[in-house]
């Protein structure tokens, strides 16, 4: 019984200890909402949401880039957009915040990626062009185009992607890649790349 006590005695102190450092912690909430990589760059077609924490009158949830790659924001007026990485954005918007709130943390979330596309051709459900969006595997896109047609070669696909001004192809083999095999081919794809299904 005594070992009980001071178990049931330790427990309490720790459950106490533990919520008054919760209570002395103020931490910021993570961004709301599923965001791009940091590393995305904004194009002058993309949808995107500036929230500033704390602060709805300086936050925009919908504002889509202007054909001039710029956007307008409460206070800071026009900002360039386009050509930045979401990051970069960010890193702006929160240093010319700076002037009128102490400590902005701002959130910038990418809500249509439409400025980016990937082209798909060949043995597959629906040829075309497809956004990127934020980010897109090979497996994904050949999903949204319907899939592959029982006449495609599919330990034949390439992945075709301009590097440094020249094109690479990249392989993909597809019954490996359903079969949770070899998934390091199943790429991030980038602007530009075309998927070829022969």
């Amino acid at each position: 019984m005594q070992r009980a006590g001071l178990c049931a005695l330790s427990l309490a102190i720790l459950l106490l200890a533990g919520n008054a450092t919760g209570a002395q912690e103020q931490k910021v909430p993570a961004a709301p909402g599923p965001v791009a990589s940091e590393d995305y760059v904004i194009g002058s077609q993309d949808v995107l949401s500036v929230v500033v924490w704390r602060e709805p009158d300086l936050s925009v949830r919908e504002m889509g880039i202007r054909p001039d790659g710029r956007i307008s924001l409460p206070l800071i007026n026009e900002i360039q957009a386009a050509g930045l990485t979401t990051r970069q954005l960010r890193e702006q918007i929160t240093e010319r915040l700076k002037d009128f709130v102490a400590a902005p943390t701002v959130w910038v979330m990418v809500l249509k990626s439409l400025s980016q596309k990937v082209s798909i051709v060949g043995e597959v459900g629906k040829s075309g062009s497809y956004p990127l969006g934020t980010r897109l595997t090979v497996l994904e896109l050949l999903a949204q185009a319907g899939g592959i047609t029982e006449l495609a070669k599919s330990k034949d696909i390439k992945v075709v992607r301009n590097e440094g001004g020249r094109n690479v192809q990249l392989p993909f083999n597809y019954k490996e890649a359903i079969r949770g095999k070899n998934l390091q081919q199943n790429i991030l794809l980038k602007d530009g790349d075309i998927v070829l299904v022969p």
